[in-house]
């Protein structure tokens, strides 16, 4: 009885981590970049680090396929398959790698080390990912994709850190709420 009302309690707040989510990308949408503002910043992925640190990387990978579902259903449907696919690939990779090396050793200074990680490899990804995906969904050839590259990288370092450098700032204090 009591192993399933931790069950129920775990998935009440992580359902509770994907609205704050959402709520967050209705709230905050803007482009970093003007000359690529289809590249828009959102804080929608401070929730579901905080989940993955809080509950794991597999609770974290698996917040990240409902928020983008979600998402790419109602507040951002404009990006259709497209954006759930990127918002998936990108956020999985950047949860993975954090919630990874922090469930190792629970610690400051993994959980930087684990971010840093997170906001490379996602990077990394997200490079291959938009010469393979992008063009399949847009229709751009490779050639104008490789021209827009450096935007892109530095999109998805600028939003990785932004958002890591939130999650590392308010997740000691959101913890204990989550362990209850």
């Amino acid at each position: 009885m009591n192993n399933q009302k931790t069950k129920s309690a775990k998935l009440a707040k992580m359902a509770m981590l994907v609205a704050v989510s959402i709520v967050l990308v209705m709230l905050i949408r803007f482009p970093i970049f003007p000359a690529v503002a289809f590249l828009e910043y959102d804080p929608a992925d401070i929730p579901i680090l905080i989940g993955t640190f809080a509950f794991g990387p597999l609770a974290g990978v698996t917040l990240t396929v409902v928020t983008s579902l979600i998402q790419g259903l109602t507040v951002s449907a404009s990006s259709g398959l497209y954006g759930i696919i990127m918002h998936i690939i990108a956020t999985a990779v950047l949860v993975l790698v954090a919630g990874l090396i922090y469930r190792r050793h629970k610690s400051k200074k993994s959980a930087i080390i684990g971010l840093v990680l997170g906001t490379v490899a996602m990077t990394v990804v997200m490079f291959f990912a938009n010469m393979v995906i992008t063009p399949m969904f847009t229709g751009m050839p490779l050639a104008a994709i490789m021209e827009l590259m450096p935007f892109i990288l530095l999109f998805n370092i600028v939003k990785a850190g932004i958002n890591s450098i939130v999650t590392f700032v308010l997740y000691k204090r959101i913890s204990p709420f989550l362990h209850r």
